[in-house]
Parts: structure tokens; sequence; C-alpha cells
């Protein structure tokens, strides 16, 4: 037979429902009998309390004195001994002898220590001749002479003089040409500054200024 089924079946649940409807009558029925009123005297009866009373202990006993202090029992002092004073013997004082007096004094002048002097310092070296601003007549050791120009040939120019200034570094080479004075002018200055720039002179390890002079003729 299905389970469903049988759950689903009103008979099981009206058997059910009378078994509890029965209980809850015969509840009622005890309640209104005497079975109800014998159970209210039970609870009517007085009830006894005992109350136990707390049992105090004896108090603790109380601490033990202190020990007394104990006493300290300090040494006899003992006096130191005093010392008794004895005066010294008396020592008899020599009398010291009385030189006899000097009748005469004779000065003799002190004589005083020789002293040797000491050596005069060397006399310092005299410093280096100061270097002129300028320095002529400074030969050199290398470079062209100039030539005479066509120019001045042809213009019929037979002689003429230039002075220059140069500007030497610390090796010796000419740095700068600077014509100061030229007869006839700018007739020979190209010649004379294209050769004096390939002049070397002797190193000196410093930078100097020197002057020169070139003059020219024309020979037959």
């Amino acid at each position: 037979m299905d389970y469903a089924r049988q759950q689903r079946d009103p008979g099981r649940h009206l058997v059910g429902i009378g078994f509890v409807i029965l209980v809850h009558v015969l509840v009622i029925w005890a309640l209104l009998s005497g079975l109800g009123q014998g159970v209210i005297q039970i609870i009517k009866k007085p009830l006894n309390a005992t109350i136990i009373e707390e049992i105090k202990l004896p108090p603790p006993p109380p601490p033990p004195p202190p020990p007394p202090p104990k006493k300290i029992i300090e040494p006899p002092k003992v006096q130191p001994p005093i010392d008794t004073y004895v005066p010294p013997p008396d020592v008899p004082v020599p009398t010291p002898a009385v030189a006899p007096p000097i009748s005469a004094v004779t000065q003799v002048a002190p004589t005083q220590p020789h002293v040797i002097a000491p050596p005069a310092p060397p006399a310092p070296p005299a410093p280096p001749a100061a270097k002129p601003a300028v320095r002529r007549g400074i030969v050199k050791i290398a470079g062209d002479d100039p030539s005479y120009p066509r120019e001045a040939i042809r213009s019929g120019v037979d002689k003429g003089r230039v002075v220059a200034r140069l500007q030497i570094d610390e090796k010796g080479n000419v740095t700068e040409v600077n014509i100061i004075v030229s007869e006839p002018p700018r007739v020979f200055d190209k010649v004379v500054r294209a050769a004096l720039e390939t002049w070397k002179f002797k190193p000196e390890g410093e930078k100097y200024v020197g002057e020169v002079e070139i003059n020219f003729s024309l020979k037959d």
C-alpha cells in the first residue's frame, strides 16, 4: 500500500483527535472531583524553615612581641700615658773669636771678562741688474735675412732703414713684429716683417721685447 496515501487517509486523523479530547475530559473531571481538593490541601501545609547560624571562627592570635634590642657593651676607654717633660741639660755656649780690626783697605779694580764679538753676518748678494724694458743689440741664431724689394729698385730707391720691435716668447720665437721707423715709408716694411717672423733667438725662459735695426743699400 502506498505510504503517501496512508498519510492522506482522514480516518487516521480522526482517531488521534478523539484520543486527545478524551484525555482533556479526564483531567477536567479529576479537578472538579475531590482529587483536585486533596492536591490543594497538600500545598497549603506550612513549610518549616531551619536557619543555620554561621559558625564564627575564633580570632587569630596576636603576633609575638619583638625581641628586645641587644645591648652593645663598649670596651673601657684607656687613657694615653702622660709624658713628663724633662728639661735638657744646660750646655755652655762657646764664645766666637773676634778677628782683629783691619787698619787699611786696598781697593782693587775688578777685571772685566774678555768678550769675543760674534763674526759679522755675510753681506747679502747684490740684486741682479734690472733688465731693460726693450733690449737692443740682440742677435738671432736662426732665420732668413730680408731681401731688397724689386719695387724699390724700379722706383729708384737705393737705400733704406727700418727699426722694428719684436715680441719674443720663453722659447726664443718671434710672436709679433711692430715697425716703429721706416725710411722711406712703407717701402721695406713687407719684406722686413716677413723675414723677422722667421727669426729665432736664444731661449731665456721668459718673455721680453727686442729691438732690431735693418739697413738697406743697393749696390751697383
